[in-house]
């Protein structure tokens, strides 16, 4: 059994529950994406709710796809950022909830130090 066919909406509501966080269907009616403030942090598909897809330090990408056979590079992304996780169970939920954060912090960084302080409250 998988994490996220098990929790779909435990996912959904940690995604959700970030600053200025919005989900839709972008790109079809089957892939389901999560951006702060307009920039993607995380995808997954509604056909193959096993897998999800993170932006990632690119140094940090290849230690995670190296340290766990789960990681592989992000499918249909930009394979030095993105990494695709298949949920098999492997992995602790609470590494996927960091992992998620870590992709919504990369996101954070890139964008305009003023809508960085309006995000973090300062």
């Amino acid at each position: 059994m998988t994490i996220f066919s098990m929790d779909i909406e435990v996912i959904r509501s940690y995604c959700m529950s970030k600053a200025y966080t919005s989900e839709g269907f972008p790109f079809d009616n089957d892939t389901l994406v999560f951006k702060v403030m307009g920039k993607m942090f995380c995808l997954t598909s509604l056909n193959e709710p096993d897998r999800i897809n993170l932006k990632c330090d690119p140094e940090w990408a290849i230690v995670l796809r190296e340290e766990y056979p789960c990681v592989i590079p992000g499918f249909h992304m930009n394979k030095k950022m993105w990494n695709t996780i298949i949920l098999d169970g492997t992995v602790p939920k609470d590494i996927i909830m960091k992992w998620i954060d870590h992709s919504y912090e990369q996101v954070l960084k890139g964008l305009p130090q003023k809508l960085q302080k309006e995000i973090k409250g300062l």
